[in-house]
C-alpha cells in the first residue's frame, strides 16, 4: 500500500493505514494534510448548521466511521464541552487513536452495520447522527442503501442524519467546465493540460447525481425528509462535494 495513495477503497485498507506510524491522524483517514489542517473549526460549523440538534445539551449523538483525524478529535471535545453524549463507530485501529475523554465518549468497535451486532443492545436512538466522508468508501466497498437504511432506524422522533463531504463526480465535471474551474485547474494543476470534460457518460465505481438523487427519493417514499444541500464555500471541496440531510419527522 502506497501511504500516500489517497484513493482508499475498502474498510480493511483504513485499518492498515491506522496501523502505519508514518502517517499523520488526518493521513490515516485519507485526507491530504493540505485539505484538512486547520480547518476543523469551519468544517465542525457547516455540520452544525444542518444538524441543528448539535446545538442542544444532553443529545445523543452517533457518529459512523468516526475516523481519527482532527475533527473527530474536535468532535470529541465540542461534544464533551456541551454536556452531550457522543458514541463513534469505527475500526479498533482507529478507536485506539482516539481520547478516553470520561462518561461523555462510548467506542464501539467494528463496521457498521454488519459488524457491530453485539453492541446492537446498547447502541439505542440517537438525536444526530453523522457520517462524515464516509459514503464513498461504503458505496465502493458495500451497500450504500443497506448502511443508510439501518442508520435511520437508529434515530428519535425528528432526528437527524448527515451523510457528509459526499463526492459527486457530475457535480466535479461541472465546475471543471466552468470557467472558475478551468482557472482552478491552471492554478493547482499547471502542468497538466486543460481537462476534456464529456457529460452524458457513466462515472463507474463513483457516485453522481443519479446516486443521490435516488437516496433522497428512497427516503422519502420511506416517509423521512431528506435533502441534498451544499457545503459552506469555504470549505476546500466545496466545489465537487455535497450532502444529504435525512430527518425522520
Amino acid at each position: 500500500m502506497n501511504p500516500k495513495d489517497y484513493r482508499v477503497k475498502s474498510y480493511e485498507t483504513f485499518r492498515e493505514r491506522a496501523r502505519n506510524p508514518t502517517l499523520s491522524l488526518n493521513e490515516k483517514c485519507g485526507y491530504p494534510e493540505v485539505l484538512r489542517s486547520g480547518q476543523s473549526e469551519s468544517i465542525f460549523a457547516d455540520i452544525a448548521s444542518k444538524l441543528t440538534t448539535l446545538m442542544k445539551s444532553e443529545i445523543r449523538i452517533l457518529d459512523i466511521g468516526a475516523g481519527c483525524s482532527d475533527l473527530t478529535h474536535y468532535i470529541i471535545e465540542m461534544t464533551g464541552r456541551h454536556n452531550q453524549f457522543l458514541t463513534v463507530i469505527d475500526s479498533p485501529e482507529m478507536l485506539r487513536l482516539l481520547p478516553n475523554r470520561g462518561p461523555h465518549l462510548t467506542k464501539i468497535a467494528g463496521r457498521f452495520p454488519g459488524g457491530i451486532k453485539s453492541a446492537e443492545k446498547i447502541l439505542g436512538s440517537f438525536d444526530a447522527i453523522l457520517a462524515y466522508s464516509v459514503a464513498h468508501y461504503v458505496f465502493l466497498d458495500a451497500s450504500l442503501f443497506a448502511f443508510i437504511d439501518a442508520a435511520v432506524q437508529l434515530l428519535t422522533k425528528q432526528g437527524q442524519l448527515l451523510l457528509g463531504d459526499i463526492p459527486n463526480a457530475k457535480m466535479r465535471k461541472r465546475f471543471m467546465a466552468s470557467e472558475e474551474g478551468k482557472a482552478y485547474h491552471k492554478i493547482h494543476y499547471p502542468r497538466l493540460p486543460e481537462p476534456n470534460v464529456v457529460f452524458n457518460t457513466l462515472s463507474p465505481g463513483e457516485i453522481d447525481d443519479g446516486v443521490l438523487l435516488g437516496l433522497v427519493a428512497r427516503m422519502r417514499a420511506a416517509g423521512f425528509h431528506a435533502f441534498v444541500v451544499p457545503q459552506a464555500a469555504d470549505l476546500p471541496m466545496a466545489n465537487r462535494r455535497e450532502d444529504i440531510l435525512i430527518i425522520r419527522p
